[in-house]
């Protein structure tokens, strides 16, 4: 039986973030909290190039798409070798949607890890394929995976905060931040920056002419979609605030 409220249906999180930011780590981390609070979690990983993951998936691109096949036979480079793969994958998404769907019963959480390079999925056809059929099926929300320790550079946070609000525009979903690696550096300051937008314009002080004023132009630009987000601070290595991110994705979902 299910843990959720009665009524509720199979919930699927899309788990994306700028490289480095510990997406597959988060994953791991949401599906053993999951399955320890008896949470029936389902993960796919459409990760082709990852070398090594952190937990057993249910659904992996790499049982049916060779990374390293497809990037020599049609001479590739890294990312376009992955951006093919996944749009590969994609054309075999609706069977993935159709299994889970016959196993709704069975699931309650379905978690999806995404590439690394965020951009090359976000963009992509893959990437609408995938967050449109999840969509169309299940209540699907995103959960933006942010590096805190590189975040603490006021020029990195914008940059985080411009790639979710990219996210939010193209899938039209609800998101959670997952301010990773709290363990380092912890998120009050990224809190406070998303409260007052003049303390994160205090932090660009310094910066060339050209970079001050188009920090502060995107800044004011985002000061409304800040207040549509949750953020949270985790640490994944350390399984710190990792039942408060499931209360989130619970609240927005």
């Amino acid at each position: 039986m299910s843990p959720y409220p009665s009524g509720n249906e199979t919930r699927a999180t899309l788990i994306v973030g700028m490289a480095g930011s510990g997406k597959s780590t988060v994953s791991s981390c949401l599906k053993a909290r999951c399955e320890s609070k008896g949470i029936r979690t389902y993960t796919i990983n459409l990760d082709p190039a990852v070398r090594q993951l952190q937990y057993e998936p249910n659904i992996d691109i790499r049982d049916t798409i060779d990374y390293e096949a497809v990037r020599k036979e049609y001479s590739l480079g890294p990312n376009g070798a992955i951006l093919t793969s996944c749009n590969l994958f994609a054309t075999r998404f609706d069977q993935v949607v159709s299994l889970c769907e016959r196993r709704q019963d069975e699931i309650d959480h379905l978690l999806v890890d995404t590439p690394g390079q965020m951009e090359i999925f976000t963009w992509s056809a893959a990437g609408t394929i995938v967050c449109e059929s999840l969509a169309t099926s299940f209540a699907t929300t995103v959960l933006f995976v942010v590096d805190t320790p590189r975040a603490k550079d006021a020029q990195v946070f914008v940059s985080n905060m411009l790639q979710c609000l990219s996210v939010v525009y193209k899938t039209r979903l609800p998101v959670v931040l997952a301010f990773n690696k709290i363990d380092v550096v912890g998120y009050e300051f990224a809190k406070s920056w998303m409260e007052k937008e003049e303390l994160l314009r205090e932090s660009l002080d310094g910066l060339s002419t050209y970079s001050s004023d188009l920090a502060i132009s995107l800044i004011a630009a985002m000061s409304k979609f800040y207040t549509e987000l949750i953020p949270v601070g985790v640490s994944a290595t350390r399984l710190i605030g990792i039942d408060e991110l499931l209360e989130a994705l619970d609240l927005v979902q």
